[in-house]
């Protein structure tokens, strides 16, 4: 009955965390519309990282409340999803060629950080400074992301996609209220899913490092996978990369850099024997078909998925 519990928690908590996140965006973008605030800015804000705001949550309120393995894990693994995985199932759908203006630049900068995070990793705990420098660096990427060189989503295609169903509010109570409620339902979404897998956890006898590789860094990732899905049945695949690599790249600078700005962050000796270099062979992936502007197919879709499902067994 327990471990029934913790599930419920578990996935009721990435309910109230998707549920929020949407709430929130599409509020702020209500808001931006209202006051009139230039779209850049919101494109660089609201829009980019309140796509990061669930893994955001959960990292924070794990680390403040003495679990950061699964702080750590979360963003290790969100990463190894958001290739294997996110990227896996739509080059099976419809093929990628790597050829997309700035995609070398974006690549190796995703590369560059990975490695900057796996060295901030062996000279654990992460603290203050390092997070400050973090931050420092997501600043400069969404000054260059202004300047068309990074990877964001853009604020035209996120109004299309929310004016969809119920459409983008105009009265200042309403646009207030969708505010306030993905304010309240992230952190009460990242709380359940903490305890509820630090109990699933428990109950099957496994680390919270595995649990936070896996669980929950799956869930966390299930937006930009139907993102994805959507993208390649218009024959439009192109989208998950650009997707993939701006989601990593925040997943490193704004999570780690925010946690570890309000905690230190020590880093579990499990994740330096082989998970961080899971995360790093999976980004050089798509580095060198960036550099060598080739196809991601079929073949190399069911690669990326075969080394997800392996990855998977490989921790339990």
């Amino acid at each position: 009955m327990p471990e029934f519990l913790d599930t419920l928690k578990l996935f009721g908590g990435f309910i109230y965390l998707l549920m929020g996140g949407e709430l929130l965006v599409r509020g702020a973008l209500a808001f931006s519309k209202r006051t009139r605030i230039p779209p850049v800015v919101v494109g660089m804000t609201v829009v980019a990282m309140g796509t990061s705001a669930p893994e955001m949550m959960i990292s924070v309120l794990a680390a403040l409340s003495d679990h950061p393995e699964l702080a750590v894990g979360n963003v290790i693994g969100s990463n190894i999803a958001n290739v294997l995985l996110v990227m896996g199932v739509p080059i099976l759908i419809y093929p990628i060629v790597a050829n997309q203006p700035g995609l070398r630049w974006q690549t190796s900068l995703m590369v560059l950080v990975t490695l900057f995070f796996i060295v901030l990793c062996y000279f654990q705990p992460i603290s203050l400074f390092a997070g400050i420098f973090l931050v420092a660096v997501l600043v400069l990427f969404l000054v260059a992301s202004a300047r068309g060189v990074a990877v964001l989503p853009s604020v035209e295609d996120a109004e299309q996609e929310f004016n969809k169903g119920i459409g983008l509010p105009s009265h200042s109570s309403t646009i207030l209220l969708l505010i306030v409620l993905g304010c309240i339902a992230l952190p009460l979404g990242a709380d359940l899913v903490i305890r509820g897998g630090i109990g699933l956890a428990a109950a099957w006898g496994v680390k919270e490092s595995v649990i936070g590789l896996s669980l929950v860094a799956l869930g966390t990732s299930l937006p930009e996978l139907s993102t994805a899905l959507v993208a390649a049945f218009h024959k439009s695949s192109d989208v998950a990369i650009g997707n993939v690599v701006g989601s990593n790249l925040f997943n490193i600078l704004a999570i780690i850099g925010v946690t570890a700005i309000l905690t230190d962050i020590p880093v579990a000796s499990e994740f330096l024997q082989f998970d961080i270099w899971v995360m790093l062979g999976a980004s050089v992936t798509l580095w060198i078909a960036a550099l060598v502007k080739g196809s991601l197919g079929r073949l190399m879709g069911v690669f990326y998925l075969a080394s997800y499902v392996l990855y998977i067994w490989f921790l339990f």
